[in-house]
């Protein structure tokens, strides 16, 4: 009886009915869902989105800057959900012991420094030009040259420009099947990016020397972020990817996932950007802020806590005195224990004749 119950609980229970031929097997059973000419046809738009996403405009969305009220994002833990926010980092990544007495030995490593992949590492701006160049060229169609078009191509979204600046398309499904297109010519230009921003590889072979850690963030899927960093040689300076597979909503979350991957608080990162809103966002978060003039002028990025043409104006000392001024508490989120004075002793005279 014991054997018969073991045997009966690891494999499933024989059917009352014998099992037909394979051969008169009903079509309903015969895994209908394999279409390989579907397959094929899905396979640039699936490495292009990712396996998690299905929406194909992702890249040419203009994100959220997010965490205007320190709010955060939502993870899982095996005791439920946890919700991650600006003040739980900078209190929860502290420093244990051992850490303490490194970073005292080696102050440099105490930060952590975040880069924006969109014109920072890597020049996506003449990427995304060319995709609509080619887009407009197989239609038989020219791209205006103005500056006011240039610049609603490279920040609005794909819908916006088809419909109220180029004015293309209006019907929906023309309006995707282009949009789809875009995408595959962006991915497609994408593998051609072999060479980093000027001066990038020696500002992260100093800091790689020093022992900073660093991360990139991005809204492209891991395998192409992987294979981009291959090809420009650069995969061993960044010890963490924020990619599109982690879910994360808003340019400020992305910042703290790579501070949560860095285990560094986010009040002793370092954010390398480009853009005004990544600039705000990096704020945000209470984190410091170096904009790279170029794409936008410098008075656009009067904001930032350090703006610089390139990066071989940079040195591991710039980051030193990012925080310098105000010491190793430097936007640290804890109140502040006023100490009440000890009261007054009161004199006693004693008088001695």
């Amino acid at each position: 009886m014991e054997c018969h119950f073991c045997s009966s609980s690891l494999i499933s229970p024989k059917p009352t009915l014998p099992l037909p031929n394979p051969s008169r097997v009903p079509p309903i059973l015969q895994f209908p869902r394999w279409k390989p000419q579907s397959s094929r046809n899905r396979l640039v738009l699936k490495r292009a989105c990712g396996p998690n996403n299905p929406n194909p405009s992702k890249v040419f969305v203009e994100e959220a800057i997010g965490a205007e009220y320190g709010e955060g994002f939502e993870t899982f833990r095996m005791d439920g959900p946890l919700k991650v926010d600006v003040d739980y980092l900078n209190d929860k990544l502290q420093e244990c012991f051992l850490q303490r007495i490194r970073h005292a030995m080696k102050p440099d490593e105490a930060f952590g420094l975040i880069f924006s992949w969109d014109n920072v590492v890597a020049d996506t701006r003449s990427v995304k030009l060319d995709a609509w160049r080619l887009l407009a060229s197989e239609m038989g169609r020219e791209i205006p040259n103005d500056a006011s078009t240039q610049k609603a191509i490279l920040h609005t979204t794909a819908d916006h420009v088809l419909q109220k600046v180029l004015c293309w398309e209006k019907s929906v499904s023309e309006l995707e099947r282009l949009k789809s297109r875009l995408l595959q010519l962006y991915y497609e230009n994408l593998l051609k990016i072999d060479t980093p921003m000027e001066g990038l590889r020696e500002w992260l072979d100093a800091l790689y020397t020093a022992g900073i850690p660093c991360a990139i963030v991005s809204c492209l899927d891991r395998r192409n972020m992987v294979e981009a960093l291959d090809r420009m040689s650069l995969s061993k300076y960044f010890q963490a990817l924020v990619t599109e597979e982690d879910g994360m909503e808003s340019i400020a979350h992305r910042f703290l996932s790579a501070a949560v991957k860095l285990d560094r608080k986010p009040s002793k990162c370092v954010v390398f950007e480009d853009d005004p809103r990544g600039v705000a966002a990096a704020h945000n978060c209470t984190m410091m802020a170096v904009a790279l003039i170029g794409r936008h002028p410098a008075y656009e990025l009067v904001q930032a806590d350090l703006a610089v043409a390139s990066f071989s104006e940079l040195s591991v000392i710039n980051l030193k005195r990012l925080f310098a001024h105000k010491g190793s508490e430097f936007m640290d989120l804890q109140k502040q224990i006023i100490e009440k004075s000890p009261p007054k002793r009161k004199l006693m005279i004693d008088t001695i004749f």
